[in-house]
């Protein structure tokens, strides 16, 4: 995979040597020389969860003395009790982590571990360039372990039901569809605005049609929304919006828990289409009423826009990974490393029904969606990480909020332009 191309927004940060020192004791070492690493991830049920307790129980075997305490977060509340706990100087040793602005931020404030000269020979090789979206100033904080890029996912026994025959190339191409589905009596889009991050997602796609590299490359080291094409992506979403192409009671809709969220509608073919990272596939698997996967899933990539700067082809996307706080045990590192070796990428593949960031696992990927996904990101003349991940937390969390404003018909695109702003000009 290009993992070159990946655009993180990690400004150069000029750290005091105090703030990086790492001088405070190790949190799990004991006066008989074991350890204990504490370990946070978001995978709450099923497979993902049951991978990184035996991934656990695997470095536990290999490493005697060293035990790793897993706790699993909800993916919603993961930042919040996160960032608390790096502020109390009391976090987890190991932390989920996605690079970006919101990792430059956690990096400006001392709280997390330098990795640059601690990654094997062997991880470079395996994740390539992915390790790109944990530098900072040059310098590495984190270790990749999923590449997720986004599009639409939809259920072509729905498509062909609405007489909707091909993938929507263009947004008009996606409206016409939405009507077809919708005169058939198929919800066309579900969304989860009740977490804010899906629905805002809509607008970072939008952004990326509107608006070219050079300025997003900008505003990753500004966090400003200096750009006409801002404002017009927003204008672009909200005329979306009033096409009507989202599920009833999309507001109060949660992303990805339960049959009623907006991964739900799709498993149980109550709406036709999401917009999603590369993670999808699995939660719906996990949300069908036989846990298997939805055997009509398929893909195509966010449609391209009328009239925007945005290069045809550029993708949305994120690379999940993880961290290590500055005071955790050196064995941390290890554990990072041991997270991205073949054997163990390879199960995480199977086990989320992801993409992988080692380049030496790709070959498991077997589902039909996920492999259209990995031919379009490596045809990608660039990626983007996610907005809120690639500005930092403040103006991502303000961003969000504004989109959803949108949606709920209390804002519109100049409201998203200034709440960006407004919270860039606070930080």
């Amino acid at each position: 995979m290009k993992r070159s191309k990946i655009l993180t927004g990690c400004a150069a940060l000029a750290l005091s040597a105090l703030a990086l020192s790492g001088c405070a004791p190790s949190s799990g070492e004991s006066s008989d020389g074991s350890v204990t690493l504490t370990f946070w991830h978001n995978s709450t049920t099923g497979d993902g969860k049951k991978y990184w307790e035996d991934t656990a129980a695997a470095f536990e075997k290999a490493n005697p003395g060293v035990t790793i305490e897993v706790q699993s977060l909800q993916n919603e509340e993961m930042d919040g009790k996160l960032q608390t706990a790096l502020n109390s100087g009391d976090a987890p040793d190991v932390f989920m982590a996605r690079g970006g602005g919101k990792l430059a931020d956690v990096v400006k404030a001392g709280q997390a571990m330098d990795l640059s000269d601690g990654i094997s020979a062997d991880a470079k090789a395996a994740v390539g360039s992915s390790l790109s979206a944990f530098e900072v100033d040059g310098k590495n904080y984190g270790m990749p372990v999923s590449v997720l890029p986004s599009g639409i996912f939809y259920s072509s026994d729905l498509f062909s039901q609405a007489g909707v025959t091909t993938p929507p190339a263009t947004i008009a191409d996606l409206e016409a569809a939405d009507e077809k589905l919708k005169a058939a009596g198929i919800d066309p889009i579900a969304v989860g605005a009740k977490d804010a991050w899906p629905a805002a997602h809509w607008y970072y796609n939008f952004a990326l049609r509107a608006c070219s590299k050079d300025v997003l490359d900008s505003a990753a080291e500004s966090r400003k929304f200096d750009d006409p094409c801002w404002l017009k992506a927003g204008e672009d979403l909200q005329a979306f919006i009033d096409t009507a192409p989202f599920n009833d009671g999309f507001l109060t809709t949660a992303a990805q828990q339960g049959a009623g969220s907006s991964a739900g509608l799709l498993a149980n073919k109550q709406a036709s289409m999401e917009l999603m990272g590369a993670w999808d596939p699995g939660v719906i698997t996990s949300l069908t009423p036989d846990e298997k996967p939805l055997a009509d899933l398929k893909w195509f990539p966010f449609p391209e826009v009328e009239g925007g700067d945005g290069e045809p082809g550029a993708m949305m996307g994120g690379v999940d990974g993880f961290s290590c706080w500055v005071n955790a045990p050196k064995e941390c590192v290890d554990f990072l490393n041991f997270m991205v070796e073949k054997s163990n990428q390879e199960a995480y593949a199977d086990a989320f029904q992801t993409l992988p960031a080692s380049q030496d696992a790709q070959s498991v990927v077997s589902d039909p969606a996920l492999k259209d996904v990995l031919a379009a990101y490596n045809e990608a003349p660039y990626v983007v990480v996610w907005l809120d991940t690639l500005y930092g937390q403040n103006v991502g969390n303000a961003l969000n909020v504004a989109v959803v404003d949108m949606f709920a018909g209390k804002g519109d695109a100049a409201s998203i332009v200034d709440a960006v702003n407004d919270a860039a000009a606070k930080s």
